[in-house]
């Protein structure tokens, strides 16, 4: 495929559509860019030979231009000096030049042309290569995101997860049975606290007693 058709090609071409299509969309934006890259390399060396082309035919039109001035020069001189038909090859060598010029200038704008037309391509490469590379960015960065997320997804779903939680809920249950075996060992058991509390409730019970007595006593 020739520079110009490829390059065709990648300046018409919807880059969205072409990810949409695409089985692996990293792979194809990585191919795109490598494909824009080596064309517009390519490109601008053939734009830098079409401004050389461009300069050797304005000096070839300068030198035919001088050349039309210096035989209108001679012819004049040559009629002044009644030499008309040194003066007639004068005005020929002078039409001749001017013939050159003329057919040189018509190229010059051609090429002009093209080399406007080849920039305004260029420009429009350069900015789908810039949306190109910016869409790389953001495909890497949801495919690392994708696979981490998958990774998590995998992992929670993994039977050894399940496992090790159905582990936790028999561990826990082990463990509150021997909570209830330590907790039946207390109940019915005193503690030293427990008994100086109970003698000195029982202390004020009995001091409560004795005055209801001495109180009854009284009335009698």
């Amino acid at each position: 495929m020739g520079i110009f058709s490829r390059f065709t090609d990648i300046i018409n071409s919807n880059i969205n559509s072409i990810l949409d299509k695409a089985e692996d969309p990293a792979k194809m934006v990585r191919l795109i860019i490598q494909e824009m890259e080596d064309t517009l390399v390519e490109v601008r060396s053939s734009s830098a030979r079409t401004l050389a082309d461009k300069k050797d035919l304005v000096r070839q039109i300068e030198r035919f231009e001088k050349e039309v001035t210096d035989w209108q020069a001679k012819a004049e001189l040559a009629l002044s000096k009644d030499r008309e038909d040194l003066a007639r090859a004068a005005l020929m060598e002078k039409k001749k030049c001017a013939e050159n010029a003329e057919s040189l200038n018509n190229e010059l704008n051609n090429i002009e042309d093209h080399i406007a037309k080849l920039q305004e391509d260029i420009s429009q490469l350069q900015d789908k290569l810039s949306d190109a590379k910016n869409r790389q960015k953001a495909i890497l960065i949801r495919e690392k995101t994708a696979q981490s997320r998958l990774k998590v997804k995998k992992n929670i779903n993994t039977e050894k997860v399940n496992d090790a939680l159905g582990r936790f809920d028999q561990y826990e249950r082990k463990i509150d049975d021997i909570e209830s075996q330590v907790e039946s060992y207390d109940i019915g058991g005193k503690s030293l606290s427990d008994e100086i509390s109970e003698l000195e409730t029982n202390e004020s019970v009995d001091n409560e007693l004795a005055e209801l007595k001495a109180k009854l006593n009284k009335t009698e």
